[in-house]
């Protein structure tokens, strides 16, 4: 059994909506925002669709050109993907999996740093974040003016409370150490 990689996730969910060509793919999930949880570039999508493709997830159902553009494969899910498509979200609501993101290796690794540094540096990060955090309020709003129904939203009010709690977290941080109250490793030398 392969593995549904996040990206594969978002593939199959798309054509679960309905049959549809790569480059559509990109452009719903950029506009849906969805590259905010799952890396997507052109090439990997590509990929992506051609290796499920291979495997039976998807299957091609025609091409079409559009003017002098290349032709555009249309592909549809079928009865394997969505099966793939499930098992993998069950397996993924259910059971955490460590992620490996980066930032908690930059923290455990700060001491390398001077104090204010670490202090500046974890600044811009609070101020990049509060930046998300009301670009995401705006985006939600907009889903509710447009009666987008909650459920569309989880991974969205999700990720925002998840930057709600780093900010919480970070700007206690930061005054901890702006207080002195966290003890710096060779601050002395540094």
């Amino acid at each position: 059994m392969t593995t549904v990689t996040p990206l594969g996730i978002s593939v199959l969910a798309l054509l679960a909506e309905r049959p549809m060509h790569p480059y559509e793919m990109y452009r719903l999930l950029l506009e849906r925002h969805e590259d905010r949880r799952v890396k997507v570039r052109p090439g990997s999508l590509y990929h992506t669709v051609a290796r499920m493709a291979e495997i039976g997830l998807v299957e091609a159902t025609g091409t079409d050109r559009d003017g002098g553009r290349p032709e555009r494969t249309t592909y549809q899910i079928t009865d394997a993907g969505h099966q793939a498509l499930t098992d993998r979200i069950r397996a993924l609501l259910a059971t955490p999996e460590y992620e490996y993101p980066q930032f908690p290796v930059a923290l455990g690794e700060a001491h390398n740093l001077p104090r204010h540094e670490v202090v500046e540096l974890l600044t811009a990060r609070v101020r990049r974040i509060e930046g998300e955090l009301t670009e995401s309020a705006s985006l939600l709003r907009t889903a509710a003016d447009r009666k987008v129904e909650e459920a569309y939203l989880l991974a969205a009010r999700y990720l925002q409370a998840q930057l709600t709690t780093e900010l919480t977290w970070l700007t206690d941080l930061i005054g901890r150490l702006e207080r002195k109250e966290l003890r710096w490793p060779n601050e002395d030398a540094l």
